[in-house]
């Protein structure tokens, strides 16, 4: 087996019946020279015990890093995974989102020194993310608009994320509205970019850590790459418990700040300590 150049973290919380589905979704990659590494915000057992049971059964390593729940500390336990990833690349998506086949091979086939890339995610209702099992993800019906289509999936534009070969997702990549951000459920760079600038901002709980994290790496020096249409992943649907109003507007002053001081470093992030940047 060769060496693993590639670690993808994947953010979870007592979500375990999303991440069985999301982890079957890397076994089923093309590329398979990479690392999972478990972000998970204080689970309570069944998601460590459906790791070990997994461990058992997929190619990849998987190393789980858990802390106690503590409320939606996800920048927290993110820079706790950023530190144990062990190769230089890193790949960012979450536990509800399963990646096509291609996926962690398009984020390789794109990757460059001096940016991070961007990408997006197809969301699907509740019924049909209920619904898909382990041999639909094998098989890739899935991500197949027409099963879609059957099991419910109404028509539109956005359907295209799921069929575009390499030269229509180059031209949509091209003509897209959307920022190409850093997106925490499908986003990459290196790992000493993301070091530089100290990781996500523990300060910040739901609500646009990660385009902040983004918006400093641009401010560091980094271009963003799109990639929307070319790196595909489905995202499954579920309440958001943890979203509320409060979160998200400190989480726009932290943002707001961090655009008109254009700040590079955040003292909130791995290292604690006074900014120096």
């Amino acid at each position: 087996m060769q060496a693993i150049d590639t670690s993808i973290i994947i953010s979870t919380y007592n979500s375990p019946v999303w991440l069985e589905k999301v982890l079957y979704g890397y076994n089923n990659q093309t590329y398979r020279r990479f690392e999972i590494v478990i972000a998970d915000d204080g689970s309570k057992p069944e998601t460590g015990q459906l790791i070990e049971r997994l461990r058992k059964e997929v190619f990849f390593p998987i190393e789980h890093v858990w802390h106690e729940d503590n409320g939606f500390q996800k920048s927290q336990i993110l820079n706790k995974a950023i530190i144990a990833c062990n190769t230089s690349y890193i790949i960012m998506s979450d536990g509800d989102c399963i990646p096509r086949k291609d996926f962690v091979e398009q984020h390789v086939k794109y990757r460059e020194e001096g940016y991070f890339l961007s990408g997006g995610y197809f969301m699907l209702p509740r019924t049909i993310s209920e619904r898909i099992t382990k041999e639909d993800i094998y098989t890739e019906k899935c991500f197949d608009v027409s099963w879609l289509k059957q099991h419910g999936l109404k028509s539109s534009f956005k359907n295209n994320k799921l069929n575009s070969g390499n030269l229509k997702a180059g031209i949509l990549n091209a003509i897209t509205p959307t920022n190409a951000s850093w997106n925490g459920h499908n986003a990459s760079g290196w790992k000493e970019d993301i070091i530089a600038v100290n990781g996500f901002d523990e300060r910040m709980q739901y609500g646009g850590q990660d385009r902040e994290l983004g918006e400093r790496l641009v401010n560091y020096g980094l271009k963003s790459k799109q990639i929307r249409y070319n790196a595909v992943v489905i995202h499954l649907d579920h309440p958001r418990g943890y979203k509320n109003q409060e979160s998200i507007d400190k989480n726009r002053a932290i943002r707001k700040a961090t655009r008109e001081e254009q700040k590079k470093w955040t003292p909130y992030g791995i290292v604690k300590k006074e900014a120096s940047v």
